[in-house]
């Protein structure tokens, strides 16, 4: 059985993103997924999803969340 690859980042640290849409910006990581190998990081890779009405009195709203990227693609400043 092969071992877990360590990874660099862990929550707390400051990291600037290397490759992709966020390239050169900043942010601090708030998350990291050892077992997909992913790492989020606040304010980085926002996306929106769309939340339907459940009750009849409530309304429907759209949430805005960071997604995780990759954590071949951050470097810790």
């Amino acid at each position: 059985m092969a071992q877990k690859q360590k990874l660099h980042v862990k929550v707390g640290d400051q990291v600037t993103i290397i490759s992709g849409f966020y390239k050169n910006e900043t942010g601090e990581v708030i998350k990291v997924d050892s077992n997909t190998k992913k790492v989020t990081v606040q304010g980085i890779n926002l996306k929106f999803k769309h939340v339907k009405p459940t009750a009849e009195n409530e309304i429907g709203e759209i949430k805005q969340f960071e997604a995780p990227i990759d954590h071949s693609n951050v470097k810790i400043n």
